[in-house]
């Protein structure tokens, strides 16, 4: 995954509802197409504040490279998939996915 500046990135204000599934949808195969199914494993939830994103709710706990907690998805202006993820330090990080990581689900 791809470190990006929040300053290069143009985020939608409203995301369709073909938007909000193509992200679950992603999200799905990202984790490993868990068997209890993304609503049970990776509770989500649409929130415009700031910008459209499908959002973790607070108790959801995924960790990306070990210690990065998940915290929400969203596709920008230029229709990259885009994760916001809290480091150790409790920084708000972005990270845009590659197509690789997508067709593989490399997550960890």
């Amino acid at each position: 995954m791809k470190t990006i500046s929040i300053e290069k990135i143009t985020f939608k204000k409203k995301l369709s509802m073909i938007e909000q599934f193509s992200i679950k949808d992603f999200l799905f195969r990202w984790v490993g197409e868990p068997t209890e199914g993304l609503d049970d494993f990776l509770p989500l939830e649409y929130t415009e504040n700031v910008f459209a994103k499908m959002e973790a709710k607070q108790e959801t706990t995924l960790l990306i490279n070990e210690d990065e907690l998940f915290r929400y998805a969203t596709i920008t202006e230029d229709n990259q998939i885009v994760i916001g993820v809290l480091d150790s330090n409790k920084e708000l990080k972005h990270r845009i996915i590659s197509l690789d990581e997508v067709l593989i689900g490399k997550h960890s």
